[in-house]
């Protein structure tokens, strides 16, 4: 290292321990250096090493994370926005250190405007929370990922799940945000109204953002009326190919089907084990239909007789509120009973996405990638709008499993942007996909990512070493 080099290091040492310290004087027990909480607020949910902050805050107003912000901003900081710590892609690492901004304490539900089926939420709120809230309005945030995770970081890696092949990801459902820039200005994008054509779409710009435009303080929310009937079940097939099949008639058929999930085989005997629910132990797609109760008769009789064509059925059905929510909870912890089932075994769960037409092509190939390698492993998906998850099971300390399961990961990648789809549907980019996004988007298009990401952020401070790859050379 040249002396140049090391005068920078320490004057960039210093100016973290002066910011730290000033953070820790204004914010006292909302401000911590433990070790064991910053490791916490790092990378927990996937195969990537554990890269903690330097620090924990946890601001309780926007006006606190303006002073976080420009506290660190100028002192050259590096700032991590955190959630609740559920994505799957290395989001919340902190490679370069810095402060993670903790929002979880700002949870208040600031509006809710029934007559305009919209509301206002501070990011820490969850979705569990949002809804429990609503319950007696008559009102439902649809947006679903399987964990309880906060609308900040749901809106922060535009989160899907399964109610989205009939309501959207959070890009259709967020109207709005408030967000608190990386040198301490606060914008404010969009409003509650349901359309506008007035200048750069700012809104989707955030949505999706992982956190490295700024940190996001509030968020207005499409809400939707509770369905006057809900009727869900499952239904078995042969092959995951059949079921795939089902899926892709069901949705060129135009049944306003509300959910449909796949489970292949190895999926629904640990969801059967650790749920203990009782689901045939075959590939599986399970459903749920919304609105009148002479419209859901009509959409599960339809898809019935796309089922039975295909060798499915037959469908059982879960009739009460309860019995639906305990089948899809069971959906919901699939990722922690393949867990259960494969004791000693690193996991994570990874995501492609692919038009619905090349859905059944996609997995299928998938799968049989996985069986080739010998890595064993389940599916399971949100296949209505052609998204499925792989959750792949070996052991970390065998090299050979490592190189396997990368190579199956890289081929997932290539084959899903081959058929015209994406490398994630839903987890986002984080650390873990950024070298595959200059095969699916290219560098013309990474370039005006990266010139968004100077002109808001030059001193690549929110949330550095996320989304986007160094340039080629």
């Amino acid at each position: 290292m040249t002396v140049t080099a090391q005068q920078d290091r320490r004057t960039a040492d210093e100016g973290r321990e002066t910011a730290l310290a000033a953070l820790q004087r204004r914010f006292g027990e909302r401000f911590t250096l433990n070790r064991t909480i910053r490791e916490q607020h790092a990378n927990t949910l996937t195969w990537q090493g554990n890269q903690p902050p330097d620090a924990v805050v946890y601001p309780e107003t926007t006006a606190e994370v303006v002073e976080i912000v420009r506290l660190c901003a100028a002192h050259k900081v590096p700032m991590i926005p955190y959630g609740t710590g559920t994505s799957l892609e290395g989001h919340v690492n902190a490679p370069s250190g810095g402060v993670c901004i903790d929002t979880s304490r700002m949870k208040q539900i600031i509006a809710v405007n029934a007559e305009d089926l919209d509301c206002v939420v501070e990011p820490g709120v969850t979705r569990k929370e949002l809804n429990e809230y609503l319950r007696d309005s008559g009102l439902f945030f649809p947006i679903d990922p399987g964990a309880d995770a906060s609308i900040g970081g749901m809106t922060a890696t535009r989160a899907s799940g399964t109610n989205a092949v009939r309501y959207g990801t959070m890009r259709e459902n967020v109207l709005a945000v408030e967000a608190v820039l990386p040198d301490g200005r606060v914008i404010h994008t969009g409003s509650r109204a349901r359309k506008s054509s007035a200048g750069y779409d700012l809104t989707r710009l955030f949505v999706g953002s992982e956190g490295t435009l700024g940190v996001i303080t509030k968020i207005t929310l499409r809400l939707h009326g509770v369905p006057e009937a809900i009727s869900a079940g499952c239904c078995p097939f042969p092959t995951v190919h059949a079921a795939c099949d089902a899926t892709i008639q069901t949705i060129q058929s135009g049944i306003p089907v509300a959910r449909i999930e796949l489970l292949d085989v190895a999926s629904v005997r640990s969801v059967n084990a650790y749920s203990k629910i009782g689901l045939p132990e075959t590939p599986l797609l399970l459903l749920e239909f919304h609105g009148s109760g002479a419209s859901v008769k009509e959409q599960a009789e339809r898809f019935g007789e796309i089922a039975e064509a295909l060798g499915g059925g037959p469908f059982r059905w879960a009739t009460s509120p309860e019995e639906r929510t305990r089948l899809w909870q069971a959906r919901h912890d699939a990722y922690w009973a393949a867990r259960a089932a494969n004791p000693g075994m690193l996991t994570f769960a990874t995501d492609a996405c692919v038009p619905i037409s090349r859905l059944a092509d996609c997995v299928a190939e998938t799968m049989q990638d996985l069986e080739r390698i010998g890595i064993p492993g389940g599916a399971v998906g949100h296949v209505g709008d052609g998204n499925f998850h792989v959750q792949p099971f070996f052991d970390v300390n065998d090299p050979a499993q490592r190189a396997a399961i990368e190579g199956f990961l890289e081929r997932l990648a290539a084959r899903a942007i081959a058929m015209g789809g994406t490398c994630t549907g839903e987890h986002g980019v984080g650390q873990g996909k950024m070298k595959f996004m200059a095969a699916e988007h290219g560098e013309d298009a990474l370039d005006v990512m990266r010139a968004i990401k100077t002109a808001i952020d030059p001193d690549n401070l929110m949330n550095p070493g996320k989304i986007l790859p160094p340039r080629a050379a």
